[in-house]
């Protein structure tokens, strides 16, 4: 083979890991639509056939559907809002690089080298009424009987204080590093001209920030809105649908109920709900990346 064509042969192969994961990709989705437009229960395979949109049709009447939208999109604001407050002022709290706050930075990671899973388990073990060390803590404040996650009123809070112990060290990493990457020169103007240091924090700081902001946001998003890991170890969706959440519902209807077409139709409408979610945070992303442009020349 010539040298000539090796040289043309090369964007070829580079792409080549791309294209692949890229079909790995499309195989299931496209299986997952098939599915969704079919009438499948693997309890009655003789009436497998083609419904085509009815299982979509059918949830528009359907109240349990609806409250899998709600329960998702209310953890999904929950999870992603309290990570992004937290772990903005953990990120301003260690802005300046010093052995300690560096060090700080490291050990506030580890939640993160936990899989969900494994820290899920492990908080339902500390919230357990009878033996939990944080039903023990909050005893001594005076809150008795506190049944964390095997209670529908308090479900929520307590997988959503999971998902937070866990992805704040996310969303503080990516904003540390944004706040460590910003120019020092408008700071040093405003500490000479003794501008007050709200008004550089919302005027100056937030706003060159906004696009790291985004990006852990999207992330976060799409992460939480596609929940399985920390909801069904700690509740397995209950107590009763109180946890529903999308995957736990699709999850539930394929391996409980057996009604594929039903499950797989929930997964599209997830993915349709996460691809208009990311494309709005994607097009605030780039409005966000040209005004800085714009200002900077």
């Amino acid at each position: 083979m010539t040298r000539r064509r090796r040289r043309n042969l090369l964007p070829y192969l580079l792409s080549l890991p791309a294209l692949l994961v890229t079909v790995w990709i499309i195989i299931p989705f496209v299986t997952a639509i098939y599915y969704s437009l079919l009438r499948y229960r693997l309890s009655l395979p003789q009436l497998r056939g083609f419904v085509w949109f009815d299982n979509y049709l059918n949830f528009l009447t359907d109240g349990r559907f609806w409250y899998t939208v709600e329960v998702s999109l209310l953890y999904t604001v929950l999870t992603v809002v309290i990570e992004l407050v937290l772990g903005l002022g953990i990120a301003l709290l260690l802005q300046r690089p010093s052995r300690f706050n560096n060090l700080a930075a490291m050990l506030l990671l580890l939640p993160l080298m936990v899989a969900p899973a494994l820290a899920s388990l492990m908080w339902k073990l500390m919230t357990n009424p009878n033996f939990g060390i944080l039903s023990y803590l909050v005893g001594l404040v005076g809150v008795t009987n506190f049944r964390w996650a095997s209670d529908p009123s308090s479900a929520l809070f307590t997988v959503v204080l999971v998902d937070v112990w866990v992805y704040t060290p996310f969303i503080m990493v990516l904003l540390l590093a944004g706040l460590r990457s910003l120019p020092k020169q408008p700071f040093e103007a405003a500490a000479l001209d003794g501008v007050p240091r709200t008004f550089v924090f919302f005027r100056i700081t937030l706003p060159m920030l906004m696009p790291y902001i985004l990006t852990a946001s999207l992330f976060r998003m799409l992460e939480s809105i596609q929940q399985f890991d920390i909801v069904y170890a700690m509740t397995q969706g209950g107590p009763g649908n109180t946890l529903t959440v999308f995957q736990v519902e699709a999850y539930l209807q394929f391996f409980q109920f057996t009604n594929v077409g039903r499950s797989a139709a929930l997964l599209m409408v997830l993915w349709a709900i996460t691809f208009a979610l990311s494309n709005v945070f994607v097009k605030n992303w780039l409005r966000l990346r040209e005004r800085a442009h714009g200002a900077a020349a």
